[in-house]
């Protein structure tokens, strides 16, 4: 069992969720805490600006790198986790082209191993990508871990900057992931350029519009929802999309029946309907998505807290889980999970500087 911290920003820019477990890599998880830490403001701008991979890249990196080692040591003394000994770095995603055979997470591993003194694994993508992947999602092998012992057909749906699913079958071998469509991006950046706000808090301004159902039948004709899965996409792939010329209010309540449409739309992939969702990320602290996908998914929703799990620390948890697995040489993707042509583990590891 190793004791390991995971660190996710995402796609999503707001802020560091930190989480430490206890874990063999295979079946077993224990939490051991955890936490998250919000973006101060100058450098939630300097990430965005370095969205795409262009513009002052390596100052953002390294910012970004120094806020993850504070919040390792932050979560580090106020859980008692002197004996970690492993951190599984995500970084922050800047650029998502896999038919480009492209993925880039910003996020200096070997730094972060030289401030914290731990051992760090990060660029968990890149090997994927390189193989014919999507790179994208990596979190199915620890959703399976978690849900070993509940019913299935499962799916679990994390609604972030861009919405995935993990769709669980009976047995072990029936896993399927892809990405749905657009999460909680493009909300956020409707509500940072209409309210100056870094997301649409609670889902107020979306109650208070009005979907434009024409603008979202002309997203659902985008061919990504067609295409058979695994499938996976760029934070801004859909940034086309962006209503415009509708009121604040009005855009918002579209941009969330359009996340709704992409996770409805996944429905037709799946090999045998679930019989329950279970929902994490940020969007499912929005009522208005939880509502909408309540009224028109054919199954119960709910939160993933309802089954034990902390929705605010899963990814980061996942990403601590993925670097042992990293360490051991274990797969991190399947055929059917990123459309890699085999079992394809990853990660590079950057060994910490241990004191004599």
């Amino acid at each position: 069992m190793t004791l390991v911290i995971g660190l996710m920003s995402g796609t999503s820019i707001d802020g560091i969720d930190v989480a430490a477990i206890e874990t063999d890599g295979l079946r077993t998880v224990q939490p051991r805490g955890a936490m998250t830490i919000p973006y101060e403001p100058a450098l939630r701008a300097r990430i965005r600006s370095v969205l795409g991979g262009s513009g002052e890249v390596a100052a953002a990196e390294a910012e970004l790198t120094e806020a993850h080692a504070r919040a390792v040591e932050t979560l580090v003394r106020k859980h008692g986790l002197r004996d970690a000994s492993l951190i599984g770095f995500h970084g922050h995603t800047v650029l998502h082209r896999p038919w480009e055979r492209r993925t880039w997470q910003i996020g200096d591993g070997a730094l972060l191993s030289r401030l914290t003194g731990l051992d760090v694994v990060n660029d968990f993508r890149t090997a994927d990508v390189a193989s014919g992947g999507q790179g994208a999602p990596l979190v199915p092998l620890f959703h399976q871990a978690l849900a070993a012992d509940l019913e299935r057909p499962l799916a679990v749906l994390n609604i972030g900057g861009v919405a995935n699913v993990t769709w669980l079958g009976a047995r072990d071998d029936h896993v399927l992931a892809f990405d749905t469509g657009p999460g909680n991006a493009l909300i956020d950046d409707w509500a940072m350029t209409h309210t100056g706000q870094p997301l649409d808090e609670g889902g107020v301004l979306a109650r208070a519009g009005t979907a434009d159902t024409r603008h979202v039948a002309r997203f659902l004709a985008h061919p990504f929802f067609a295409a058979a899965p695994p499938k996976s996409l760029d934070r801004d792939e859909f940034a086309r999309f962006m209503p415009d010329g509708l009121s604040p209010a009005n855009g918002a309540a579209t941009l969330a029946a359009m996340t709704i449409a992409g996770i409805v739309a996944a429905r037709g992939h799946f090999p045998a309907p679930a019989k329950r969702w279970l929902v994490t990320g940020g969007g499912r602290r929005n009522p208005v998505l939880m509502a909408s996908l309540a009224v028109q998914l054919d199954a119960p929703v709910a939160p993933v807290e309802e089954v034990g799990w902390d929705g605010d620390a899963l990814e980061a948890q996942a990403f601590a889980y993925l670097a042992v697995r990293s360490v051991k040489g274990l797969p991190l993707s399947l055929p059917q999970t990123t459309g890699v042509a085999v079992p394809t583990t990853g990660g590079r590891l950057h060994r910490a500087t241990r004191r004599a």
